[in-house]
């Protein structure tokens, strides 16, 4: 006998599995908006003066990553074939990315132990409905 299919091409119920979805990114959601994203330079804001990387005991900013790439830029404005300016502009700009990111810092904001408990019980329990929705009930 040929059951229905449901989530995952089982029989284990496509309602679970969307209560379970929906439980999971409620959860997320609630997670990610009490978590506050900074950077080191939060008092003087992103800019070029703004040191992303250190050499020794020397501080590359940002100003100086597109020291290179301005010239990368005139190399490629110059003579577009001109591989070295290409890398020279790629390279900056990827610098200037990875010092972004690895500036960043994430913290958690003050929360109630009803809202933890709250963001616990979505996502846990949304986790379980969803992948308990996967398994097959059917007795065959």
């Amino acid at each position: 006998m040929h059951t229905p299919e449901g989530a995952g091409g089982t029989s284990g119920g496509v309602g679970r599995y969307l209560a379970g979805l929906i439980m999971m990114c409620v959860g997320g959601y609630i997670f990610l908006s009490k978590v506050i994203v900074t950077t080191g330079a939060l008092a003087a804001g992103f800019g070029f003066g703004t040191r992303l990387y250190a050499a020794g005991g020397f501080g590359i900013t940002g100003g100086m990553i597109f020291i290179p790439f301005i010239i990368g830029i005139i190399m490629i404005f110059w003579n577009s074939k001109n591989p070295f300016g290409w890398l020279l502009s790629g390279l900056s700009i990827i610098a200037l990315i990875v010092g972004i990111i690895v500036n960043i810092r994430m913290t958690l904001m003050p929360m109630s132990a009803f809202d933890i408990i709250v963001l616990i019980v979505l996502m846990a329990g949304g986790a379980g409905l969803f992948f308990s929705s996967l398994k097959n009930f059917s007795n065959s």
